[in-house]
């Protein structure tokens, strides 16, 4: 434990690094917050669960197809002179679903063509400041990275939760734009740790790697761990209420969140190297194997145990999806290809979520935890994929042999002139 928590914090004293991570933490938190936040206010406004999602709904699709094209123009243009305008393009689109000065629909939409990416922003600056022979160092990074999108996705809808339960909705949805605003705009000041610009030739020669099959194969295997995720909602909630116990959902919920967190620290903190595709195809099938059993299994302590297993396996998951995206593609896309995999996460979601319900509702709750099962399977086959006729692992994210955490040489780096000095 002590040990572990040092890598961490030796990830965090590297020049710069804490100065950025914790403006995007408090950012992610208030994205977090945000779609919770638009179901209580709809809600509260019209009365109606089908309004309120269907809002929600528009804000998760919006946000999915604009936010690569919001990465497009970060790598072109740098976060420091995009970040300002989406985040006032934010506030604005917020001020008018508080307002009602246009339809919610409407007002949902455009906040979510507005939201940045934040976690993808802090990725890319990641990738640039751990370069060369720290990168052994960035798979920590992108575990204290999945650390911090986790304790996000348990505080922030608990949070909306206690205000829309206490008659303040709107105040959830001013709050979690606060964060948004505030957070990006203080990682936009950060300046010093900017991953550098490139040229329009080298964007476009970049820009292939968009199509290659390393990078689709992660896009993917995103989509189908979105669908994971958005078939558990359904069926863990359908298997509470299902037995009569509703309040038995949020325990679950819980038991999962919990080890998901731990499984996340564990791997970040205690990785030692290895071949991150043969990682990702062993966290695969692991996850594979701990959702089966949710397929037949009824009685509540076993099902409990058994998600608590699967969480363990997804932040792994989620660290090494975005360690071999880093590697399969130039700093030049980084930006979009991070922002791709989010976008496509997101999709499988929402379009889990309608499908796992019509599977519920004909088959019970085992049947949707068969949609996720079938999603783990889908990771397996991509990751496995992934290992057939490729070349030796040597991305640019890790080392083979190095340790996860070695001792980081406090640097600094000048965006403007791409130089680093110690």
């Amino acid at each position: 434990m002590p040990s572990a928590s040092a890598n961490y914090r030796t990830l965090l004293r590297t020049s710069g690094a804490a100065a950025f991570f914790l403006p995007a933490a408090v950012g992610r938190l208030g994205i977090a917050m945000t779609g919770i936040g638009i179901v209580w206010l709809v809600h509260a406004r019209t009365g109606s669960y089908a309004a309120a999602g269907l809002v929600t709904g528009g804000f998760a699709v919006a946000d999915a197809v604009a936010g690569p094209q919001i990465g497009r123009l970060i790598d072109r243009f740098g976060q420091a002179r995009i970040l300002p305008y989406a985040l006032g393009a934010h506030a604005g689109a917020v001020t008018l679903l508080l307002t009602g000065a246009v339809p919610d629909l409407v007002a949902g939409v455009l906040i979510g063509a507005t939201l940045p990416q934040l976690s993808a922003l802090s990725a890319a600056r990641w990738s640039a400041l751990l370069s060369g022979e720290r990168a052994a160092a960035l798979p920590t990074a992108f575990a204290l990275e999945a650390l911090a999108n986790g304790m996000s996705y348990l505080a922030g809808p608990a949070l909306v939760s206690v205000l829309g339960a206490a008659g303040r909705p709107d105040a959830g949805v001013l709050l979690a734009a606060a964060l948004v605003v505030g957070g990006g705009l203080a990682l936009a000041a950060q300046r010093r740790t900017m991953p550098p610009l490139t040229g329009r030739a080298e964007r476009l020669h970049a820009g292939r790697a968009l199509l290659r099959s390393a990078f689709l194969r992660q896009v993917a295997l995103g989509l189908a761990l979105g669908v994971f995720f958005g078939a558990m909602q359904v069926s863990v909630t359908a298997y509470a209420v299902g037995r009569g116990t509703p309040d038995a959902a949020a325990l679950l919920y819980i038991a999962s969140n919990c080890t998901s967190l731990v499984g996340g620290w564990a791997y970040g903190a205690w990785r030692q190297g290895g071949s991150p595709r043969r990682h990702q195809a062993a966290a695969a099938a692991c996850l594979t194997l701990a959702s089966l059993p949710l397929t037949f299994l009824d009685a509540p302590l076993a099902v409990g145990a058994t998600l608590a297993l699967t969480g363990l396996a997804v932040p792994v998951l989620l660290i090494l999806t975005s360690v071999l995206t880093e590697s399969s593609v130039p700093r030049a896309v980084l930006t979009q290809a991070f922002t791709w995999g989010n976008s496509a996460s997101a999709a499988g979601i929402a379009g889990a979520a309608a499908i796992a319900g019509r599977v519920v509702d004909a088959g019970g709750a085992h049947g949707g935890f068969g949609v996720a099962a079938g999603a783990a399977v889908v990771m397996t086959a991509l990751a496995l994929d992934g290992l057939r006729g490729s070349s030796p692992d040597a991305p640019k994210a890790c080392s083979p042999t190095a340790s996860t955490a070695p001792n980081l040489p406090v640097t600094r780096r000048d965006s403007s002139t791409n130089r680093k000095t110690s």
